[in-house]
C-alpha cells in the first residue's frame, strides 16, 4: 500500500458535501475549510438569510456553492431534499444542525422535548439513513457533531440537550460497526466551550437575567486547560481531517475539540 503526497490526503477536489445548520457558527466555519479544500457544497439551514449571506460570501472565492432552506425536525422534508439530489447525492455529510434552550428538567413538556430530538438526534438519524441507503454500494462519510455534555454533563438545565448528544454518540458508533463494511466512515466531534452566535446569545442572558448561572461559566473556564475558549474553525479543522483521506482508518471514533476540558 502506498502512501499518497499530504497535498492528495488533504484534499476535496470533486466531491460533494452537505453540511447541515450552515449559516452561522461551527457549521459556517466547516462550510469555509471543505470549499477551500476544493468540496462542492450543499449547505443546508432554516434561516434563509443568513444561509443566502454565507453562501455569497463563499461563491466570492469557490465555486458549487448550492443553499437549501429546511426545517430538520420535518421528517418529510428531508426526504424531499434527498429525493431532490438523487444521483447526485453527496459522499460527505456533516450533521452539525443543533439546539440548545435551557430548562430545568422538571419544566420540560412533550412539545419542548420532541422538538429538541427532533432537530438534534432525529434529524440526525433521518439524514445518515438517507445518504445511507442512497450510497449503499459507493460508501461515503459521515461526521456528526455530538457536544462534551453527552460525556460530561456540566451546566443545570440542559438534560434534554445532554440526552439528544448521547443519541449522537450512540448513533454514530452504532452506525460505524454496521456500515464500514458497505465503505462508510462514521465519526463524530464532540466540541466544548466554542465561541458562536449562539454560545454568545446564552452568555448575554446569564448575564441579564440569570447571574445565578455566572458561577457555571467561571468555573467551566477556571477548568479549561488551555485557559481560553475555542473558535468554530478549531472545530472545522478536525471536521476537514475526518473528511479527507488523512483518516481513513479512523472508524466510529468520537473525537473532543474542547481545549481539555473533559481531560480535567
Amino acid at each position: 500500500m502506498t502512501n499518497p503526497p499530504l497535498e492528495q490526503l488533504l484534499s476535496l477536489r470533486g466531491k460533494q458535501a452537505l453540511i447541515t445548520g450552515a449559516a452561522a457558527g461551527i457549521g459556517k466555519a466547516i462550510a469555509g475549510r471543505f470549499a477551500e479544500a476544493g468540496a462542492e457544497l450543499h449547505l443546508v439551514d432554516r434561516n434563509a438569510t443568513k444561509l443566502a449571506a454565507v453562501a455569497q460570501e463563499l461563491s466570492q472565492h469557490f465555486s458549487g456553492i448550492r443553499t437549501h432552506v429546511l426545517d430538520l425536525s420535518d421528517r418529510a422534508a428531508i426526504t424531499q431534499l434527498w429525493s431532490n439530489l438523487e444521483g447526485d447525492e453527496p459522499e460527505i455529510l456533516v450533521n452539525n444542525a443543533g439546539v440548545y434552550p435551557t430548562k430545568s428538567a422538571l419544566e420540560v413538556d412533550e412539545a419542548f422535548y420532541r422538538q429538541v430530538m427532533a432537530i438534534n438526534l432525529d434529524s440526525v438519524f433521518w439524514m445518515c439513513q438517507e445518504m445511507i441507503a442512497r450510497r449503499l454500494k459507493r460508501g461515503g462519510i459521515i461526521i456528526n457533531i455530538g457536544s462534551i455534555e453527552a460525556v460530561l454533563p456540566f451546566k443545570d438545565g440542559m438534560a434534554h440537550y445532554t440526552a439528544s448528544k448521547a443519541g449522537v454518540i450512540a448513533l454514530t458508533r452504532a452506525l460505524a460497526k454496521e456500515y464500514a463494511r458497505h465503505g462508510f466512515r462514521v465519526n463524530a466531534l464532540l466540541p466544548g466551550g466554542i465561541v458562536t452566535e449562539g454560545t454568545v446569545a446564552v452568555a448575554k442572558q446569564v448575564l441579564q437575567f440569570k447571574l445565578g448561572l455566572v458561577k457555571v461559566a467561571y468555573d467551566f473556564q477556571q477548568r479549561l486547560p488551555v485557559g481560553r475558549a475555542g473558535q468554530p474553525d478549531e472545530v472545522a479543522r478536525m471536521a476537514l481531517v475526518l473528511a479527507t483521506d488523512l483518516a481513513s482508518y479512523v472508524h466510529g471514533s468520537i473525537i473532543p475539540v474542547d481545549g481539555g476540558f473533559l481531560s480535567a
